[in-house]
């Protein structure tokens, strides 16, 4: 049997050679690792809900069309795009892979050094530099760029976003409304973390790969977005915002807002019969709702206000506890690996 005899040397540990006041910031490294782990899980969660959605609407459409259109539409399949090659973009690539089911060809990398990314490559994921190629094609693109960098990459793309390119952005630095300004787009989704005043728990710490962590299922637990621990906190806006995202793929690809009404309570397990499911008072207005048929779609929700703002949403989320246990629930299946 193999021994490791540098099990327990101080000498090998990270904080050998630190002074006191040194030592007071180690807490940085279990904030930098729960970040990191909770924003590619979150990012995952959003990815693999919006690939699910997209296969099911593919589906009904195949269904439905009788005939020499009954085939499959690969403009239907989620385009995924990572603006940004470093640590993080890297990271989020592998995660993607892993808990999503999405291919490697779903999946573009643009950055300014594709050549590092030969792993990526080999995997079957498009690397190349051209920021501007990568938004025209992407449905869902992650802004994986340094918050120095936001402005001019912004500038660079900022007319090249299609409206129903979904933008996800990991920039903590930079509002979701000044991201908005400068990138001249409403469909963005930016999760707000917010740090406790507490003891970081070293719990983030617990692996040394971020991979390895998104399947840890404590950490799961930890990093569920309605429930999140280890002195981090999420904007529960961010959740409603999810929704409206879900709701306006729908739109996009023209469904009834009874058919949107429908793929959404079935990505969450709300059955017909469930007393409490998202209906169209939900997502609008009791008015608008009142005034929209069943056969119509639902309108295109600016993602900004939704948040900023109280909306319907996430009045009704923060109401019902229910909603909250299902949503908590899928989140943890969906990054278990396991199908709903």
């Amino acid at each position: 049997m193999m021994l490791d005899f540098t099990v327990n040397l101080k000498t090998l540990g990270f904080e050998c050679g630190l002074n006191e006041t040194e030592k007071e910031y180690l807490f940085l490294r279990a904030r930098s690792a729960g970040l990191s782990i909770c924003g590619c899980a979150h990012a995952a969660f959003v990815c693999k809900l919006a690939n699910s959605l997209r296969k099911t609407i593919q589906r009904r459409i195949v269904d439905q069309d009788v005939g020499a259109s009954s085939v499959y539409r690969p403009e239907m399949e989620l385009k995924v795009g990572i603006l940004g090659g470093g640590n993080l973009g890297k990271q989020l690539a592998h995660v993607l892979l892993e808990k999503t089911g999405i291919k490697p060809s779903q999946i573009n990398i643009s950055t300014r050094r594709p050549e590092t990314l030969e792993e990526c490559v080999k995997m079957g994921i498009k690397c190349y530099f051209d920021n501007r190629r990568l938004v025209a094609w992407a449905h869902l693109l992650f802004l994986c760029c340094l918050p120095s960098q936001v402005t001019t990459v912004c500038a660079e793309i900022r007319s090249h976003v299609p409206k129903h390119c979904l933008v996800y952005s990991f920039t903590s630095a930079v509002s979701v409304k000044r991201l908005a300004q400068i990138l001249g787009h409403d469909f963005i989704l930016k999760p707000q973390y917010e740090f406790g005043v507490c003891d970081w728990s070293d719990e983030w710490l617990s692996h040394s790969h971020l991979t390895l962590a998104v399947k840890d299922p404590k950490l799961v637990e930890s990093s569920c977005p309605l429930t999140l621990s280890g002195s981090l906190s999420l904007n529960p806006k961010w959740v409603s915002g999810l929704f409206y995202s879900l709701l306006n793929i729908c739109t996009e690809t023209q469904r009834t807002s009874a058919e949107a009404l429908e793929l959404i309570n079935e990505l969450f397990k709300l059955k017909e019969s469930d007393t409490v499911k998202f209906t169209q008072h939900s997502y609008v207005s009791s008015s608008y709702a009142s005034s929209l048929s069943p056969d119509e779609p639902f309108p295109w929700i600016n993602l900004i206000d939704a948040q900023t703002k109280e909306t319907p949403l996430s009045c009704f989320i923060t109401r019902n506890k229910a909603i909250q246990g299902c949503i908590s629930a899928v989140y943890k299946q969906s990054l278990a690996g396991q199908e709903h």
